[in-house]
Formats: C-alpha cells, structure tokens, sequence
C-alpha cells in the first residue's frame, strides 16, 4: 500500500495502524488526520478516491468524502457557538425561537434537549422523500408537527436524521442563516478548514469528491467486533422498531453520490471534508490554533464535554452518552478518554477533541461497512493515538 503525507517524530504508530487497516481490516480509500497542541503530527492518505475504483484516480491531499453522523460533531459547533455570544439560551424552550415546535407534546422541550438526544421526535410517522429531506422546508414542518414518541426530557435516543431539521431550523430562526453558511462564514471559512455541510455546487460536481459505498470486512479482526451487536441487529431489521424507523426517516436511501446529496445541507448525516478538515475543526475548538484564537472559550469547552444525556439510548439499544451535540467517550463510542468528545459516522468516519491531551482527530474512508459507533479501522488508529501520547 502506497501511504502518502507525513507523520512527526513520535506517532510512526499512526502509520503503522494506518497501514494495517488497508491490509487487515479492508479499508479500501481512507485519509486520517491528528493535531496536537495545535500542530499537525499526522496527515496521511491512500488508497483509490472511489471505493469502487471507478474513476481510477488515487487519494489525493484535497480529497473529501461524505462523513455521515461525523458531521453532527461539527455542526454542534453553531448552537454551542451561539450560546457563547447570548444568541442562543441553552435552557430556553425550543418554541420561544420556533413557535411552531410546540405541537405534539413537545411545548416544554428545551435547547439542551433538542442538542443531547432528548427531543422525543427521533422517527417521523410519515417519512420525507429525498428530495423533501433536502429543500429546507419540508423537514422542519415535518418534526414540528410530528408528535413526541417520549415526554421530551424524560429519555434519550440517537436522533440519526431528524436532527438535520431540528437543528437546522433552529439556527435559522436565531440567525436568519441556514447552518451550513454560517458554519462556512464563521468557522471554516475564515481557518480555511475543507469541510462543509452543503458542499458549493461546483464542489459537489467535482472529482475531488471520491465516491463512498458499502463494504463487507473482515468478520473478526483482532478480536475487534466488525459488526452492529446483536440486539442493534434485531431492532434495525424490525421495521417497526423505533431503531429502523429513526434511520428511516429518509426513504428511500438517498444517493450519497449524487450531486444533490453533496450541496444538500443535512447537518446530520451529508457533511463532506477531509481528515485534516474534520480534525483542523476540533483543534480550534480547543484554542489549538497557529493564531492562538480558539473558537471555544473555557466555558464552552467545558459545556461541550458535559454529560446531558447517559444510560439506555432508545434508538441504539445499548448504553449511550451526549453531550450538547457531541457523543461522549463511552463503550459503546470509545474515544481517546472520559476528557473527549466528538461523533462517530455510521460505517467508519469519526473525529474528536480530546481536552486533556490536547488531540483533534479525523479519520474518514469511502469504504463505509456496517459498524455503528465503534469501527474498529477508526478504533486501532485511536489507540495508535494513545500509545503515541
């Protein structure tokens, strides 16, 4: 496998899982990314930029990919952002910004519940069509209108696609700006970071997005698991299970190919970046900038790590923990160590802030296989991280 980028003295067992996942554990194109304190120790790519190979064409340094639910980690950084400068009351009720919200029992849900999981509305009885996820309108009526499936507050349970709209339409109403362009006005942009939630149509048309798809792995590798647990199974395979009702509030499965996929701005699931865009976004959240101006202040930082939510999770069936966007480090999602924080993607991608090592991490692959939150490429290339420390 030809491995391109660099790797600081230090972190050569970055390089060594990386190249393992390709030759064990069947990645096909992948890119990860690691800044420490601030500065870049790891920046490696290979393998082809379609899964498939269609293109024929390598891995480049520009290249990005979808990263599905990774994108909710950098999405959290608006509402958080907004909190920051008095924009946004975490304890509010979701109505006092979105008055339409309060229908179905959902009058007392707060901001901190629509960010950690706890909204109630994780499915929709009638879901959205592609088109309809997509057109900035259709998804907010639908979750507003949508009765809660649980007093909001009382519980939590992973809200896969409906968090695109819930969040979304929140930021509108506090910013007038849709979240992806003030994510490119007030982060990305301005740091030159490559990630966007509604990549610019040239972009979304253009070969340096590689194509993502599914993969069978391995069954067993190194005695990782490579698939969901059983009982996830189960309940995803019941279509009357809140499990495969949350992940199908989309049907059909949109294209994630498409061109309109790409532009489409779904915060919870059609981000597209890098590896060093993902990981360059956690770094400045810990103030870990060539410039020394964090987006985060000591407040926020600490907000970001905070637990909202923990326990049996509704929609996962297992055990999980929340923060204000972010999953926390957990068993079911390990990270780095209880100090991190960050948002696996179904199939692979992951990244994270990790305060107390001062780590942001990206990994991103087009090979998408059928882990939920623990891959186990993302895993070995997360504990080649800690043995570098």
């Amino acid at each position: 496998m030809n491995i391109q980028g660099e790797v600081a003295a230090g972190f050569e067992a970055v390089r060594d899982a990386f190249v393992r996942n390709f030759e064990v554990l069947g990645d096909r194109g992948a890119a990860v990314a690691v800044y420490r304190d601030g500065r870049k120790v790891v920046d490696l790519w290979a393998g082809p930029r379609d899964v498939d190979g269609a293109a024929d064409g390598p891995w480049q340094a520009g290249t990005a990919q979808v990263v599905r639910s990774a994108t909710k980690g950098v999405a959290a950084v608006v509402p958080l952002l907004l909190h920051q400068r008095g924009l946004l009351d975490l304890d509010a009720p979701v109505a006092a910004y979105w008055p339409e919200f309060k229908a179905g029992g959902k009058e007392r849900t707060l901001v901190r519940d629509l960010l950690a999981h706890r909204a109630g509305v994780p499915a929709l009885d009638v879901p959205l069509t592609p088109a309809e996820a997509a057109d900035g309108l259709s998804g907010a009526r639908a979750v507003a209108e949508q009765r809660a499936f649980w007093e909001p507050g009382s519980a939590h349970g992973y809200h896969a696609q409906t968090y695109s709209w819930l969040l979304s339409e929140l930021v509108l109403r506090v910013t007038g700006a849709s979240l992806g362009q003030w994510l490119a006005q007030e982060v990305t942009g301005p740091r030159g970071l490559e990630f966007w939630i509604g990549l610019p149509r040239a972009e979304a048309e253009s070969a340096r997005v590689g194509r993502v798809g599914p993969v069978d792995p391995p069954e067993t590798a190194g005695g990782l698991r490579t698939r969901p647990k059983r009982n996830v199974s189960q309940a995803y395979a019941d279509p009357e299970s809140l499990t495969r009702r949350a992940f199908a509030a989309i049907t059909p499965l949109p294209d994630e190919n498409a061109p309109e996929y790409r532009a489409a701005e779904l915060p919870a699931s059609a981000g597209i970046g890098t590896a060093r865009g993902l990981a360059g976004v956690y770094a400045a959240m810990l103030g870990d900038t060539e410039d020394g101006t964090g987006l985060f202040t000591p407040q926020t930082l600490r907000l970001a790590g905070t637990e909202l939510s923990a326990g049996p999770d509704r929609v996962l069936v297992v055990n999980t923990r929340f923060g204000p966007g972010y999953m926390l480090h957990s068993p079911a999602s390990p990270l780095l160590s209880p100090a991190s924080f960050g948002h696996p993607g179904r199939g692979g991608s992951l990244a994270f802030a990790d305060v107390e090592a001062g780590i942001g991490f990206g990994y991103v692959t087009n090979a998408h296989a059928k882990s939920v939150t623990a891959d186990p490429r993302a895993q070995a290339l997360v504990r080649a991280v800690k043995a570098s420390l």
